[in-house]
């Protein structure tokens, strides 16, 4: 029988992948450090940075696949390497007893092609589109960290993997550390409100080239297709929504669902850090007149990964050819991705 242990459902993937198990009829146990209310999701509270505390947490819990959405900020990638890795070691080390494990699925993203924040497109960079046959950056990488801790369990324990890398997100969770589509839902909310010019914050880079995205939904499908198919066992694959597009066609797509008129884009850099530092008033004023159920914008909006995904000097695209030869042939539009992010945040009282 498959059971399902979603590691991360206090966050925009972990959520969409256990709703999508459920949905499906998977027994789902959804672990986070405060695990929030999920139809069908059985809650388990667990801090992966203790490893016994780990063991005590996931003690009952015997799942058949593992889907590991989860990672802890750190101030240098050496923290992030050793907090994140040791991470993944634990949540392992605590379910080895059981022997109960058949597949364990990793989610991490593009930084894989790109390097760390700290060194985030800078130095010789793989050719776009990036493909997953493109080896390892010479640097320091907390990716690298956790897919090692991952190999290295499959290969003691007998268990099949695979490696999941999506680009930019779109999805809904409340107190997520990268949220770009909440983030731009909530920056356009407030030049609604404030009349200030709805301005694309990124490089011209990044309005002039092609890029592509990943809705949670689609990497969802994405990790149970992977994760219930022999040939995609034991492989790393690229996961993003099928289509591509240029910033500079999408802004204008953005704006228009707040009724609002993109703003000239002249191929200045102005960071969303900068643009809505001091916002918090006035979204605690906009949470108050329009009944919105959380006043508190740092709960919302992450600037910070949102302006180094807009502000990168280079084009980043995806190749997503090997999951097509395997057979996964989902497609997700990325307009109607934001769309449907924004839709919620609305049904959901979260911006006006």
């Amino acid at each position: 029988m498959n059971k399902a242990l979603v590691v991360g459902t206090s966050g925009i993937v972990g959520s969409a992948t256990a709703r999508l198990l459920v949905e499906k009829g998977w027994p789902v146990a959804g672990a986070a450090r405060r695990p929030p209310a999920q139809d069908g999701v059985t809650p388990v509270a667990v801090d992966l940075t203790d490893a016994e505390g780990t063991r005590a947490a996931l003690a009952d819990v015997a799942p058949s696949h593992v889907f590991i959405a989860t990672w802890s900020r750190q101030a240098t990638e050496a923290e992030n390497i050793r907090v994140n890795g040791s991470m993944v070691r634990h949540l392992l080390d605590a379910l080895r007893p059981a022997g109960s494990v058949r597949h364990v699925a990793l989610v991490t993203g593009l930084k894989h092609y790109l390097g760390p924040f700290e060194a985030y497109g800078k130095g010789v960079l793989p050719q776009t589109p990036f493909r997953e046959e493109q080896g390892r950056l010479d640097v320091e990488n907390f990716y690298y960290a956790q897919e090692d801790e991952v190999f290295a369990a499959a290969a003691r324990d007998g268990y099949s993997w695979s490696v999941h890398r999506p680009h930019t997100i779109t999805g809904v969770a409340v107190g997520n550390a990268m949220n770009m589509a909440t983030t731009l839902a909530v920056y356009a909310s407030i030049c609604q409100f404030t009349g200030r010019p709805f301005r694309f914050p990124g490089s011209a880079a990044q309005w002039n080239s092609l890029t592509d995205m990943t809705d949670a939904r689609q990497l969802a499908k994405h990790l149970l297709w992977a994760s219930t198919n022999a040939i995609a066992a034991n492989e790393a694959f690229n996961i993003v929504n099928g289509d591509v597009f240029r910033w500079s066609w999408m802004w204008s797509r953005l704006a228009d669902w707040f009724g609002l008129d993109a703003a000239p884009f002249d191929g200045t850099i102005e960071p969303l850090a900068s643009q809505m530092d001091g916002d918090a008033d006035i979204w605690r004023e906009i949470a108050a007149q329009r009944g919105l159920v959380e006043p508190d914008i740092d709960r919302l909006i992450s600037p910070w990964h949102t302006d180094a995904d807009l502000g990168r000097p280079i084009e980043v695209v995806t190749d997503m050819s090997k999951s097509r030869r395997m057979g996964f042939l989902d497609y997700q539009p990325s307009d109607d991705a934001f769309f449907n992010v924004f839709a919620t945040l609305r049904e959901r009282r979260l911006i006006p």
